[in-house]
């Protein structure tokens, strides 16, 4: 378990364990949702982060292939 002091402006900081956990680095973001008396640390992704995250292997589609293609995967059961 881990555990952080809160300042008396109600600042803690996150352990390295935490930071590493979540991928977060100096000057990210972190949410934080309250649940049934819980809290959980969730880290603001963003945008540039997310390059490269989808793959695809083959030629490049367009527009109209790639709204195709989620129609055809919609109709399915």
């Amino acid at each position: 378990m881990l555990e952080s002091a809160v300042t008396k402006k109600g600042q803690t900081t996150l352990p390295k364990r935490v930071r590493e956990s979540l991928g977060v680095r100096t000057g990210d973001r972190v949410r934080y949702v309250i649940l049934e008396g819980e809290v959980r640390i969730l880290p603001v992704r963003p945008i540039h982060r997310l390059f490269g995250a989808l793959q695809h292997e083959g030629p490049p589609v367009t527009i109209e292939q790639m709204d195709e293609a989620v129609a055809e995967g919609a109709c399915r059961e």
